[in-house]
């Protein structure tokens, strides 16, 4: 009975606090707090939708655009743009290179007979694959079917590719399979104690590494496409495969991979891509933009949609095999559809295009099995039965292609971050050599940084909506909502001293704006000091973030998804940021007539205050906490921390990094104090002394290295006596 009342006053004493702090949470929200605006319930979402609106303007001026073609020799100009702004979306492809071939493994079956092939699509960078071969080829050649996986761990090992492989290898076709980078033996993040990933899904071994692509200029999809094409390269050293007779299929990410490698290679002559086809409207409407391959670079911005994908290849013949209640909306699959129907009627090719849809969620179905089967026989010359046949799945060690079961312990090699990497070196080089051009290369630098990061100039200031107040010892907390970049409201507080000096703080914290501004806290210590305090809920954070939308690669709780919408319309969740921490330091200076303005940031935020006060210049001091240090270093290190993903801008890499924004603000005074690496390490001293250096030689050139501090990670009462210095002119 003791020990029940002291469990029972142990939990009543838990929920009590709980519910103190959460009542402490709701005291300093504006939109979900005691007054709870029923207008802004979404809040939260806030980011995702305005990302959406901008996406959907792209979208409807795309469509506006093939609604007004009308003749073939339209249609045909629209092609040559598409296929175009397809290279300038996916970026160069590498120069073709030796393919050194090899089969590690050879096997008979009943009917057919298998080599396990390791190719180089770029030099020491492999893919393992399997080539079916039937037995008793029909005149000695046949035609192949270039096979593609989908997001499966054992890549086309896993038991519903085995039996597509086969029933087509039973029909007469060769069968070309290869591993997708990060699936199957091609592991990028291989745990030698596990013997598997140490990502729980292969998109998330896409994503992580893709994001370090995109931020380089690079893309994944051209890495997939890349080692596709190399793919028909080597089935056209073969002599059992008639090269004039090649196709291509794949379902899910495998439907994704061969909708993109047919479109780029016109030695493909029929295409059945399977579970990937929608729009993108219907996509952003729905689960949102996917894993890092799905995405290229700019590419809605540019104009692309889904459909390009089949238009840049008319008249040769598709198959679009598609369920009606697949995750990706069917609907978007039926617009497709009907806009590719357009291209091939002006051809005069209405039989080399067809949908198919069975009902079924995202899966292989028989239907649609032995729709694929016929579309193949009938394109490639192949006649026969196309019944879906029983089939036995392999041994796996007939599929096992490497001596290990993983190129990472056995011919180890290049991976996608490796070549990555080396380019990103390279092009470092070149920001690192007009760097020596000081200052005139910031003005370069920052009109690049704006146009990259995709800034836009606060046009004008709204009035802000007075929340509430909450008096507290010696100043009191306001709340306010103000109207952001986009169709949302910022929410902040504005913690007023009774005697203030005419100085105010913006406070970013990634944690939101009620993360320190409890009593005996960090705002209230400026607040003491007579210092304005205005902490606000950025886009993505606080009230306004980051909301119910994850998408597939949401790694270490960070929707890499969301940072590819952005990137996807020529935006920048950094950029939109910066956008309004900039309509914020309008506010306290014309509206609120504050003498001089600071920025304070933590963490992730301090890329959106350095973008700020760098296109900004009314922003006088900054003090940067446990920032890291570059882009360039999440770039260059293998695992690097996903929190930091969000403030990064694609394409920056040797243009503008985070030092360079931090050089065009001196001579401002600048505090940097437990600045990390990209992996979040604060040890990494040479590392981050790179960086580092780069505003040191700002501040000595302007006579200004007194205006900076860099001073490694200090206890809170350490963190105090820093600011005090700061603080002081």
């Amino acid at each position: 009975m003791k020990q029940f009342l002291k469990t029972s006053i142990l939990s009543l004493l838990i929920l009590l606090l709980f519910n103190k702090f959460i009542y402490a949470q709701k005291e300093f929200d504006d939109i979900r707090g005691t007054q709870h605006w029923m207008r802004f319930t979404d809040a939260p979402n806030s980011l995702y939708h305005y990302l959406a609106n901008q996406a959907y303007f792209y979208l409807n001026k795309r469509s506006d655009e093939i609604s007004r073609i009308n003749s073939l020799s339209e249609w045909k100009q629209r092609q040559q743009w598409i296929k175009n702004t397809l290279k300038e979306t996916v970026g160069p492809f590498p120069q073709k290179t030796p393919l050194n071939a090899r089969i590690t493994n050879t096997f008979s079956e009943d009917g057919y007979h298998l080599e396990d092939i390791v190719y180089e699509s770029q030099p020491n960078y492999y893919v393992t694959s399997t080539l079916f071969i039937p037995d008793n080829l029909k005149n000695g050649k046949a035609p192949a079917i270039v096979y593609c996986s989908g997001h499966s761990n054992n890549g086309y090992r896993a038991d519903i590719y085995q039996h597509e492989i086969l029933n087509l290898v039973k029909k007469g076709f060769v069968v070309f399979a290869f591993d997708p980078m990060g699936q199957g033996e091609r592991l990028q993040y291989f745990n030698p104690e596990t013997n598997k990933s140490i990502f729980k899904y292969p998109s998330y071994e896409h994503s992580y590494p893709g994001a370090q692509l995109f931020i380089t200029g690079n893309t994944l999809a051209g890495d997939f496409i890349w080692d596709g094409i190399r793919a028909v390269d080597y089935l056209l050293t073969r002599k059992e495969v008639d090269p004039a007779r090649i196709g291509i299929t794949g379902g899910s990410g495998g439907g994704t991979q061969s909708a993109y490698i047919a479109a780029f290679d016109n030695r493909i002559m029929a295409a059945a891509p399977r579970n990937y086809f929608t729009n993108f409207t219907r996509l952003y409407e729905s689960m949102g933009p996917q894993d890092a391959e799905q995405n290229f670079f700019y590419g809605i911005k540019r104009g692309i949609d889904m459909a390009d994908l089949l238009l840049a290849r008319a008249p040769k013949p598709v198959l679009m095999v598609t369920t009606s209640r697949d995750m990706f909306p069917i609907q978007g699959a039926i617009e497709t559809a009907k806009e590719v129907a357009r291209l091939y009627q002006a051809y005069g090719k209405q039989q080399n295009f067809g949908i198919v849809t069975d009902d079924a969620p995202h899966a292989s179905t028989k239907s649609n099995r032995e729709a694929f089967y016929a579309f193949f026989q009938k394109f490639l010359d192949n006649p026969g039965d196309s019944t879906d046949q029983e089939t036995k799945s392999l041994p796996e060690n007939e599929l096992k292609v490497t001596a290990t079961g993983q190129l990472a312990t056995s011919l180890k090699g290049e991976t996608a971050f490796s070549l990555n990497r080396k380019d990103a070196e390279k092009r470092m080089e070149k920001l690192e050599s007009e760097r020596k051009d000081f200052p005139a290369y910031l003005t370069k630098m920052l009109a690049s940084a704006k146009k990259l990061s995709g800034y836009e100039e606060p046009k004008s200031n709204g009035k802000s909506m007075f929340a509430g107040r909450i008096q507290r010892d010696g100043y009191v907390i306001e709340k306010y909502l103000i109207k952001g970049e986009g169709n949302y409201m910022i929410p902040y507080l504005l913690l007023k001293p009774e005697t203030p000096n005419g100085k105010a703080l913006i406070y970013l914290n990634p944690m939101g704006k009620t993360a320190d501004a409890g009593a005996g806290e960090q705002m209230e210590w400026f607040v003491k000091n007579n210092i304005t305090v205005l902490a606000p809920d950025i886009v993505g954070t606080g009230e306004l973030g980051p909301g119910i939308f994850h998408g597939d690669s949401y790694i270490d709780s960070v929707s890499y998804n969301l940072w590819f919408a952005s990137m996807l319309i020529g935006r920048s969740i950094v950029g939109i940021q910066a956008g309004d921490v900039v309509r914020l330091s309008h506010l306290l200076e014309n509206q609120l007539h504050f003498k001089e303005i600071y920025g304070l940031a933590i963490k992730q935020m301090a890329p959106v205050l350095l973008h700020a006060a760098a296109f900004h210049k009314n922003i006088k001091k900054l003090a940067l906490i446990s920032p890291y240090s570059s882009y360039r270093s999440i770039v260059m290190n293998h695992h690097y921390d996903p929190h930091f993903i969000q403030s990064t801008v694609a394409g920056s890499i040797g243009i503008y990094d985070l030092p360079d924004l931090a050089a065009s603000i001196s001579p401002n005074k600048i505090l940097i104090t437990g600045v990390s690496d990209g992996t979040g390490n604060t040890e990494n001293v040479t590392d981050i002394d790179k960086d580092m250096s780069v505003i040191r030689a700002a501040c000595k050139h302007k006579n200004a290295s007194k205006q900076l501090q860099i001073l490694p990670t200090p206890g809170v009462e350490k963190l105090t006596d820093i600011l005090k210095s700061w603080l002081a002119d």
